[in-house]
């Protein structure tokens, strides 16, 4: 496991016990994403990075009892923290690392991820594996439930340039990775981006 695993794994195994009692009203902005990702019943899609699992009842109610949904997530911790929640009934769980997902390619109409680019050792690369296993055509939301502006604010630093969530860089290593951006919102209440996967 490289440096960036261990440096991730530690940074969420130290937080995931209050992990959800820290962000307790995120629950409708959740929600809110996982409809503008266009789920249909008996979709398949995967919750990348999916942490305590916030996602996985909204992703399971927008694909219904006939779909499929999956979270994969690098650290143990946090999958045990949305087993605690009861979470793993809204689907199966995966200690995987979005870099090499255990899954076939073409397999998902949909990958949902929250908070997760930031942490994404090679972005292009690992957005580049999540494509493959989305059909052509699939969408891919990258979600947080604060825009960025007010997450630095809240972490205590400035934005800068090189921040890969400002459209300017994430426009190109989305298409660099397989996707097409089909819309993208900054706001303080949400940061939202859609992208559709290229055929």
């Amino acid at each position: 496991m490289s440096d960036d695993h261990t440096h991730v794994q530690e940074f969420f195994t130290a937080r995931a016990a209050d992990w959800d009692a820290r962000f307790p009203d995120d629950g409708p902005a959740y929600a809110a994403a996982v409809a503008d990702l266009g789920l249909r019943e008996g979709d398949r899609v995967l919750d990348a990075g999916c942490g305590t699992g916030r996602a996985l009842p909204p992703l399971r109610a927008a694909v219904g009892p006939s779909g499929v949904v999956v979270g994969a997530d690098l650290t143990p911790a946090m999958l045990e923290a949305a087993v605690r929640a009861g979470r793993d009934r809204e689907g199966q769980l995966l200690l995987a690392d979005v870099a090499e997902l255990p899954l076939r390619s073409e397999s998902l109409d949909a990958v949902f991820g929250a908070g997760l680019i930031a942490h994404l050792p090679e972005p292009g690369r690992n957005l580049r594996e999540l494509a493959r296993v989305v059909r052509p055509g699939g969408t891919l939301a990258l979600f947080h439930p604060i825009g960025r502006a007010a997450l630095a604010a809240r972490q205590g630093r400035r934005i800068t340039p090189e921040d890969l969530r400002a459209e300017p860089n994430l426009r190109p290593l989305l298409a660099g990775s397989g996707w097409r951006m089909t819309s993208y919102v900054d706001e303080d209440a949400r940061f939202l981006a859609l992208a559709v996967r290229e055929g």
